[in-house]
């Protein structure tokens, strides 16, 4: 593997393709005290349907972040967790939720003015001869 991130095979797009799915960092950050019930999840984090929490949870588990626990005297009864790995990135997630709060009112303005503005042009295509 490569240390360029914009190369395919970097370990550090591996990393940003993890976190920047919309809801990947979201359910590591509600899992972080401990185990959860997928309807405890919905409830925590709210605005997820019960699919895409679902598919979330099946790809953090395929990327080893998650664990899934059924109890052998209560099988229905499925438990998520983070497993070592996973708790790695609460950190991350946490410095980057910071970043967020200091300066999401900034990114807020520019998209604003970004829609109030007067149409760009388009950018000059690259010819390359």
């Amino acid at each position: 593997m490569t240390t360029d991130p914009f190369l395919a095979d970097c370990r550090a797009r591996l990393a940003f393709d993890l976190l920047s799915h919309t809801w990947n960092a979201v359910v590591l950050w509600a899992l972080r005290d401990g185990p959860r019930r997928p309807v405890e999840l919905r409830e925590r984090i709210g605005g997820i349907s019960s699919k895409v929490l679902t598919e979330t949870l099946r790809r953090l588990r395929f990327n080893g972040l998650v664990d899934r626990q059924a109890p052998s005297d209560a099988p229905s009864r499925v438990e998520y967790e983070l497993t070592p790995l996973g708790r790695t990135l609460l950190a991350p997630i946490d410095a980057f939720g910071a970043w967020a709060f200091e300066h999401g009112d900034e990114v807020m303005a520019a998209q604003e003015a970004a829609c109030t503005s007067a149409p760009q042009p388009p950018l000059p295509r690259d010819r390359a001869r």
